[in-house]
């Protein structure tokens, strides 16, 4: 488990003072620019309305979110219901409550492919349980609509540039990852908020006369094969950095490649 920093003698809790607003908060107010000009956006949680931003959603659109309490399963099976009638239904649940929907995840909204989105908060190691992707992931999976699709965000703030309050974001080309730092040597590919730990971890490399290339996926599935391929012809070394012990780009998930 990852914890932050702490006064020992107390165990108080150390947050430094960030720029920019948190993780949650740009998911939810993209979510609202993205609800303005579609109807048919809705918001639909388990009794987390506080901590998943819907809060805010619930202000602008008293008619279009909705609250099933603590019942994620009765979430996922409602939003597929919404779906069959034309909507597109945002889910929020917490990814550590994400395992008591499996079921419904596969039988109501996989199987018969149904545009449910999810929205996948407190994934990952959380420090802070104890610019910023969602906005431009909310504007790309807004735009599919013929399958179910997810992005998962840690809890605690954003990184990089402040973006403007409602910010309606940039569909992203689904699959397709980016180029951060460019070496020759080394390609370091991964992809979540521990991007910036690779970035932070390739500059160093110099003083030894190591040139890497950091690539930020974006996506996990489907991954940018072309890309991963390239990064393997021109590299003497291809390594993947992984948050998750279950997940590793390149070794588990070549047969997902385009």
């Amino acid at each position: 488990m990852c914890v932050v920093k702490l006064k020992p003698n107390s165990g108080k809790q150390l947050k430094p003072k960030s720029s920019t607003l948190s993780y949650t908060q740009y998911f939810a107010e993209s979510l609202i620019a993205a609800a303005e000009r579609d109807y048919k956006i809705v918001a639909i949680h388990a009794g987390m309305e506080g901590g998943t931003g819907f809060n805010l959603f619930h202000k602008h659109f008293l008619d279009r979110c909705f609250d099933v309490e603590i019942a994620e399963r009765d979430v996922v099976t409602f939003a597929a219901g919404l779906a069959t009638k034309g909507l597109k239904p945002f889910c929020t649940i917490y990814s550590s409550f994400l395992r008591r929907v499996y079921y419904q995840l596969v039988h109501d909204v996989d199987l018969p492919k149904l545009p449910v989105r999810f929205a996948i908060d407190s994934a990952g190691l959380v420090g802070a349980d104890g610019l910023t992707h969602s906005v431009n992931m909310v504007a790309t999976i807004a735009t599919i609509d013929d399958k179910p699709s997810c992005f998962r965000y840690p809890r605690g703030n954003g990184i990089g540039s402040i973006i403007p309050y409602f910010n309606k974001g940039t569909p992203l080309e689904v699959g397709k990852g980016r180029v951060l730092e460019e070496g020759t040597r080394v390609a370091i590919l991964s992809y979540g908020t521990i991007v910036q730990s690779c970035v932070a971890a390739a500059r160093p490399l110099q003083r030894f006369g190591i040139s890497a290339t950091v690539v930020d996926a974006r996506f996990c599935k489907p991954l940018d094969g072309e890309l991963i391929r390239q990064l393997a012809r021109e590299h003497e070394v291809l390594l993947s950095v992984k948050k998750d012990p279950l997940e590793d780009l390149v070794v588990t998930s070549p047969i997902s490649w385009p």
